[in-house]
């Protein structure tokens, strides 16, 4: 890896597990000081065991339910510096508009929108700071194009692309950089229990199906998603802003 982050402090939301773990990781092996905050203490405890047991990373825990106000304030008082976020946390739901509960939209809403915002916004002063500041949110192909039974997701992975936009233009002057990424299906631990889940006696036919969806045959791995967001968070990328860039096996731009 590189020492591209050597001196940079950044925090990733979601890192307990999948994406927001190898994002972290990946951050860490290239010399950034990273705050693992994730609503499961256990879950960023053990990110952060991971990254001090690979080359000597620097990783601190936090706990913090990013939905809720007080509870991000709180997680974001205690940092001296920050000069990268990562807006990894997330969750989902199966289902279209006759088949979403107003509960699941709410629970969407307050995580994958409301938790974004919070972040973004507990964030500001202290990216206002740095040289080199950017912002990363996990969108989704969701946000683009229309993907069967998957209306509430697809609703709050838009207002992440909108407002990595607005954010985007709002503070470019101020040397803030914000883009997204727009992952296709990605191969997760969530993967494998939704399959566990929902199809226990026929889970090969439907990985292979899942697999299939993506026109280069294959899911993508947490780790490809890391490598593009540490280029999109590194000082290589600053003429990038405003950006939402899909890492999706040819999802969009092939079917």
């Amino acid at each position: 890896m590189s020492e591209r982050f050597v001196g940079s402090t950044a925090l990733v939301t979601g890192a307990g597990s999948g994406i927001g773990r190898a994002i972290a990781q990946r951050l860490a092996a290239d010399g950034a000081k990273v705050y693992i905050l994730d609503l499961t203490e256990q879950a960023a405890e053990d990110t952060a065991a991971l990254i001090e047991s690979e080359r000597g990373g620097e990783a601190t825990p936090l706990t913090c339910d990013v939905g809720d106000t007080a509870s991000v304030t709180q997680a974001f008082s205690g940092l001296g510096r920050l000069d990268i976020l990562v807006n990894s946390a997330g969750v989902a739901h199966v289902g279209t508009l006759e088949h979403t509960p107003p509960e699941d939209l709410d629970r969407l809403y307050r995580v994958n929108v409301k938790g974004t915002y919070h972040c973004m916004q507990a964030a500001l002063p202290l990216l206002r700071k740095s040289k080199n500041a950017s912002i990363l949110n996990l969108a989704s192909i969701a946000s683009k194009i229309g993907i069967v039974d998957r209306f509430a997701y697809s609703m709050s992975k838009g207002a992440v692309l909108s407002m990595t936009l607005s954010v985007a233009r709002d503070y470019v002057r101020e040397g803030i950089r914000c883009n997204c990424l727009c992952p296709a299906r990605i191969h997760t631990p969530f993967v494998d229990g939704y399959l566990e889940k929902n199809y226990p006696n026929d889970k090969e036919r439907m990985f292979r199906q899942l697999s299939d969806y993506q026109p280069i045959g294959r899911m993508g791995t947490s780790e490809e998603v890391a490598a593009l967001a540490a280029f999109l968070c590194s000082s290589e990328a600053s003429y990038i802003t405003g950006a939402a860039y899909d890492l999706d096996g040819g999802v969009v731009s092939l079917r």
